[in-house]
Order: C-alpha cells, then structure tokens, then sequence
C-alpha cells in the first residue's frame, strides 16, 4: 500500500477582515493530502485574527495545529486594515485566548528549516510577515518547496482595479517577497480569483459542512455590506493539491514603489524564464466542484 505523502503547508493569513480566509482554512483543515504545520496571523489586531484561527481549529478538532499572531502593522506605510470586522462573532464559537507573541518568525524559520524543500508557504494576506522572514534569514526563500501566493492583479482585461488589496497593503513587504528566490514562486491574483464568486443566498445554501458553520457566521458580517462571496484564498489553497484548477504563465513581476498613488501596483512581464508564475486561466466549475468534494 502505497502511502501518499502530504504536502506540509503554512499558512499566513489575515483572516477576519474578507471572509475569504476561513473559507480556504476550512477546506486546508479538511483536505486529506495537507499536512498543516501552523498558521500565522497578519495586520490589524492579529491577536484577535489568531482567536478566529483557533475556534475553526476547535470545531475541526485540529487543536494540535499551533497559531502565532503576527506583525499588525506593515513595514513602511500607513495602516490601511487596523482591525478584525468579524471577530465580533467570536463569542458563538469557543476559542484559545493565549497565544505566544512574537514567536511567528521563529517559527516560520525553524519550521522551514528543519523539512527543507518540503514546505508550501500560503500567504493570503497582506505580505508583512514573509517579509520580515525573508529579510531576517535571506535563504529561507530557497529552502522552500514554494510560495503561493493570493497576491496582486496582472492582467488588467477585466473590469477589475489594478490595485490588489494585499499588496497595497504593504507594498515594501510585497517587493521583498518577489526579489525572493524560491523554487516555485506562485501568485494568484485578482484578475483570475475574480472569476470565482457565490451569491450569499448560495453559500447559504451550499456550505452545510460542520466546520463551514463558523466560516458561516463571520460571513454574516461580510454579508452586511456584500451580496457576493469571491473565492480568492481558496482558489490559491486549492491549487496546492489539484494542478488542474488554474493555468499558469511564467514571467517576472515587479512592483510599483515609486509613485505614491500606484504603491504597490503589481507589474507582470512574460518570459518563460522568469522567476514567477501567476495564474492566468481558471476552470471555475472544476475548481467548485474540487474545492466541495473535501467536505463530503
């Protein structure tokens, strides 16, 4: 019997604010082949953010899983995300209020360092704590299996803004990560995730899982300003596990950090020697489809 090997992730995510991040903890909580070594927190309130990591861990029964909150404020730029909307419904889901501050880089570093070549860094949310890492130990980078990345817009077709909410977020920290060498160097960005969106009504419907109910219940908060659900985090999760969800174009990726208005505007030539690849198609049935089947 031939035992399949887990692909051991960590995930960096600023859960709490979209609710997009405890979809794609969900579905990682859920998916056999994932081997989720530790989630970090980032931006605002991180402490809070790690509180909601930790009641979808409970309700999975996932508590052996470690949580660190991360840096709440970005490198070099104003705050533009200073709290956790959803963590307001906190009180119906039993949580760790406790966590260790600031021992996120060191267990990013350690973590990376002792199954070299092995780990997925998923980073979700805005690039503050990747940053940090890959200035504080430059070879991490390389140690990695990869970086996926939920991170910019590249193709400006659609009717999407240029501007990618994460990468705006800390646009140094963003540079930082794409001057980075790692193995494979992976983004999907707001161009392609744009593509996957579910009306309220139909997330109401479809997300019966025991452990979506919380993910649920943050959503509610969402919901009070949005009628759409986009699958954004998820759609990058997914792709870790399943190589026929998106298709991808090498190149380079560069970011703007010179004009204050564009900061952190993300440019993408192709070239297929490039260090980078982003996500340029999305099969959005087949990723639907894949991205329910764990929750059977």
């Amino acid at each position: 019997y031939f035992h399949m090997a887990k692909e051991k992730v960590i995930l960096d995510t600023d859960i709490g604010s979209d609710i997009d991040d405890s979809v794609a903890l969900a579905y990682l909580l859920m998916q056999e082949k994932c081997d989720l070594l530790g989630v970090t927190t980032v931006s605002g309130q991180p402490e809070k953010r790690a509180m909601m990591v930790s009641a979808l861990l409970k309700v999975a029964g996932r508590e052996d899983i470690p949580v660190f909150p991360g840096a709440p404020i970005p490198m070099l730029t104003d705050v533009k995300q200073a709290t956790a909307p959803q963590a307001d419904r906190l009180a119906n889901w039993p949580h760790e209020t406790q966590f260790r501050m600031g021992a996120y880089l060191e267990f990013m570093r350690d973590t990376i360092r002792r199954n070299p070549g092995e780990v997925t860094l998923l980073a979700i949310g805005p690039m503050t704590n990747l940053g940090l890492l890959f200035t504080m130990d430059p070879e991490i980078p390389s140690l990695l299996k990869r970086i996926v990345l939920m991170n910019g817009s590249f193709e400006h077709k659609l009717a999407v803004s240029y501007n990618e909410w994460n990468s705006l977020n800390d646009p140094y920290a963003t540079a930082i990560v794409y001057n980075a060498k790692a193995p494979i160097h992976r983004s999907i960005g707001l161009d392609v995730t744009m593509q996957v969106q579910m009306k309220a009504s139909e997330v109401e419907a479809r997300f019966t899982h025991p452990l979506l109910q919380p993910v649920k219940d943050f959503a509610s908060v969402w919901f009070k300003h949005a009628d759409l659900m986009t699958f954004h985090d998820p759609l990058a999760a997914t792709t870790i596990f399943d190589d026929n969800i998106c298709g991808f174009t090498r190149g380079k990726v560069e970011i703007e950090l010179q004009s204050e208005k564009l900061r952190g505007v993300t440019h993408f030539t192709p070239n297929e020697n490039g260090p980078h690849e982003i996500a340029s198609t999305v099969n959005r049935e087949y990723f639907l489809d894949h991205y329910f089947s764990v929750f059977k």
